[in-house]
């Protein structure tokens, strides 16, 4: 009797806290308010770096920061609904030569570690995995994690008093991966990964990088780490798989990449 009872609320529930995510239109559950995002990324992005060094200066801090930048740029012209806010976007360099992997946390928190440079090789080789991590923030990824996870420990509701309970909180901290191993850590789903893939694709391309530099890029992630692949890639789909979506997506990452390529000459052009 208490279990049909249950059940409309859970519906509503559901229905309440279903969103879509932008550019792919995925029908997702989410109960975490942006407000609520931020905060919680913010917790957990100064939990997951506090006992870490990390490099302020020189050029490949500057180039953290700029291609971060260009990617959060191209995110507002791509996908403006799903946008945080300007001034809470952070992409910081962690000083780690063993770590081959990048995080992103709610609210626009997202780190790279030095060891992963090496696979990226060049400027655009980087914007490929943080376009990949931009991605995951812009689709509320964690957010869902979170309400799922809330959903499972039977809290229907994320609202403020639900995030304060200590309990609830420890579920949502789980939920982003504070306390492992590498800090906000904890794998996205396959589902995720791959829509994370797609997403950073066109943000690379509407960046001005090329979106062909990709399949490089992933493919020497694959052939890095000899027996283990890097904890980045530990649970994305199969590197032949993920090269063969890269190219059906290709034709139109290129389209955009061109075209956005020829706005940038117009508006050089005009000045």
């Amino acid at each position: 009797m208490t279990q049909i009872r249950l059940f409309p609320i859970l519906l509503l529930v559901l229905s309440a806290g279903c969103s879509h995510v932008a550019g792919t239109g995925r029908s997702q559950l989410n109960m975490v308010s942006p407000s609520q995002e931020a905060e919680l990324g913010a917790e957990a992005f100064n939990e997951a770096t506090a006992d870490v060094t990390l490099i302020t200066n020189g050029p490949e801090a500057d180039m953290v920061r700029r291609v971060g930048r260009r990617i959060v740029n191209a995110a507002e012209v791509l996908y403006p609904d799903s946008m945080v806010e300007d001034d809470q976007w952070k992409f910081v360099l962690i000083d780690d030569d063993s770590v081959q992997n990048a995080w992103a946390a709610p609210g626009g928190k997202v780190a790279i570690y030095t060891g992963i440079l090496p696979v990226t090789k060049t400027e655009a080789g980087l914007a490929v995995v943080m376009a990949h991590e931009v991605a995951h923030v812009l689709a509320h990824h964690s957010a869902e994690q979170i309400s799922h996870a809330l959903l499972m420990n039977g809290v229907l509701s994320a609202g403020s008093a639900a995030m304060g309970d200590s309990a609830n909180r420890a579920v949502v901290m789980q939920a982003l991966g504070v306390g492992g191993q590498y800090g906000v850590a904890l794998p996205f789903s396959r589902l995720h990964e791959a829509e994370a893939d797609e997403l950073g694709l066109f943000l690379m391309a509407e960046a001005g990088y090329d979106p062909r530099t990709a399949i490089a890029v992933w493919e020497r992630m694959g052939e890095s780490g000899s027996a283990r692949p890097p904890e980045f890639m530990s649970t994305h789909p199969a590197p032949e798989n993920r090269v063969e979506e890269f190219e059906r997506l290709m034709p139109e990452a290129m389209e955009l990449y061109h075209e956005a390529e020829r706005h940038r000459q117009r508006a050089k052009q005009s000045r």
